[in-house]
């Protein structure tokens, strides 16, 4: 299973709304951008998770981690 999930996107109804990967329906919808990525920052970093935000058009245009594990790294050499 991979890391959970979180989307900031446009909203059809207008506005703009932060989803769960996967869900049918919006966690919540928010009048600005900029709202709804301050929300689906802290519910990213409370579950640990991806947070993607979405330009209107649906392309992804930043990535956040908030995993708990950090990446994997490369063993120095000695």
């Amino acid at each position: 299973m991979g890391t959970p999930s979180k989307h900031v996107i446009a909203n059809l109804s207008g506005g703009w709304a932060v989803k769960n990967a996967g869900a049918a329906r919006a966690t919540r919808v928010f009048r600005t951008q900029e709202e709804a990525i301050a929300y689906g920052r802290d519910s990213a970093r409370s579950a640990q998770a991806a947070l993607y935000v979405h330009a209107p058009d649906g392309r992804i245009v930043h990535k956040s981690s908030f995993a708990a594990t950090p990446l994997p790294t490369q063993a120095r050499r000695k």
